[in-house]
């Protein structure tokens, strides 16, 4: 995979605009580019619920909370029957799809997760949401299966697109500081441009905090902006903070409001490919949501129905559909929910269907 050339004009622009350009003159320019992509006033959400099937990992991530080392007494493995009647909870409120991802837990079989996928869409079909880049890359070492094998395999089952999950910064210097065990940058988006080539879509993320430069955010950027030239693939992005405690990140200080709209203004700006972009209320609470509308995001991500990773850490917010809705009213917009490739869904019966 190419190199990103940091002394470029382009990419030295970039930078100088996130150090130093005014807060709400990076605004302006986010809300515009916002506007080319979706001239109307809707503001998107899904109505989701977030799966973790495994917390059993040996990836030893240090900004992870979440996970367990194998034959700990906390780890687990759900039941088919136990996703099963997840999947049913969401759909009672109006899910449309899961998110499902877990930890590399080594003593599951590649044979569970095809039976896990053929499960659900025989008895509880949904949109399966399912499987970050890292966890595709852990499955292909594990296995000893090529990466287009196993996304081939996982599709033939059931999968239906893939989360960027596992993105964190797309810089190995800083990947092999904090998560060295995982997948790297080369392997994270060359799992992306995979699925990309077999008819799949996928979102991508950047969770940052985690001791990068600026220029290692804007290089972040500029690599998933050059895939989506080639491939097309991405759906959506999605940005927020490191929540640092109860990790082995604990004494890394926190990043603050001002940091994420300037983090997701320089997002909608360089990404002028990457047709949506979410806000993370669920990480920075519903009025600093609000305002990453006006910073570029034109979704407001996912209910959530259950959410564990970020919360291990202590950070979460909560809402329900009435609040998420009445949060995009009173910013100025109208509220629709939507599917996971963005068309909108007309009716809550719709909805349920």
């Amino acid at each position: 995979m190419a190199t990103v050339d940091r002394t470029s004009k382009e990419f030295q622009d970039y930078l100088e605009l996130y150090d130093s350009a005014p807060l709400l003159e990076l605004g302006r320019l986010a809300d515009a580019e916002r506007y080319r992509h979706h001239p109307d006033e809707v503001v998107t959400y899904i109505i989701d619920r977030n799966i973790n099937y495994t917390n059993v990992c040996v990836a030893d991530c240090k900004f992870c909370a979440f996970y367990r080392r194998p034959r700990h007494a906390e780890g687990y493995v759900l039941p088919f029957e136990t996703i099963g009647a997840k999947i049913e909870e969401c759909k009672a409120i109006g899910g449309v799809q899961i998110l499902l991802q877990g930890g590399h837990n080594p003593y599951i079989p590649f044979e569970w997760y095809l039976e896990l996928m053929r499960y659900i869409k025989a008895h509880h079909p949904i949109h399966i949401h399912g499987f970050s880049p890292s966890e595709v890359v852990f499955f292909g070492e594990r296995f000893g299966l090529p990466v287009s094998e196993v996304i081939r395999e996982l599709r033939a089952a059931g999968l239906d697109s893939i989360p960027g999950g596992g993105g964190e910064i797309l810089v190995d210097e800083v990947r092999h500081r904090v998560a060295r065990k995982k997948a790297q940058t080369t392997e994270w988006l060359g799992v992306q441009e995979e699925a990309h080539r077999q008819g799949m879509k996928t979102s991508v993320t950047m969770m940052y905090g985690l001791g990068e430069s600026h220029a290692d955010r804007i290089e972040h950027l500029v690599r998933v902006r050059d895939v989506q030239r080639r491939t097309g693939g991405f759906t959506a992005f999605i940005c927020w903070p490191l929540q640092p405690e109860g990790t082995a990140m604990a004494e890394q200080p926190k990043t603050d409001a001002v940091t994420y709209l300037r983090t997701l203004a320089m997002a909608r700006i360089i990404l002028d490919n990457v047709p949506n972009l979410q806000s993370s209320w669920v990480t920075m609470g519903l009025k600093a949501g609000q305002v990453a509308l006006r910073f570029g995001a034109n979704d407001f991500g996912s209910l959530m129905m259950e959410e564990n990773v970020v919360s291990s850490a202590g950070t979460t917010y909560r809402a329900t559909i009435a609040e998420m809705e009445r949060c995009i009213r009173d910013a100025g917009y109208v509220a629709r929910r939507r599917r996971q490739d963005y068309s909108y869904i007309d009716d809550s019966a719709e909805a349920a269907a």
